[in-house]
């Protein structure tokens, strides 16, 4: 069993990754919920901004964090 060391992750890339990663979650889950409740507009909008809220958090840890 090996161990990371997370003691040089800073607290704004911390909390950056926390908010995206919740974002990215509640709209993939209400996507699929909609979808489910055949609301395939609602769905696709849900699953699209999780798709953007992706592409936020990639662009965002390589423009400042990296």
């Amino acid at each position: 069993m090996t161990l990371v060391d997370v003691s040089n992750v800073s607290p704004a890339l911390f909390v950056t990754g926390v908010v995206f990663i919740l974002l990215i979650g509640s709209f993939l889950s209400l996507g699929v919920l909609r979808l489910f409740q055949h609301r395939k507009g609602q769905g696709g909008l849900f699953l699209g901004l999780s798709a953007l809220s992706l592409a936020g958090l990639v662009w965002s840890v390589n423009t400042w964090f990296a």
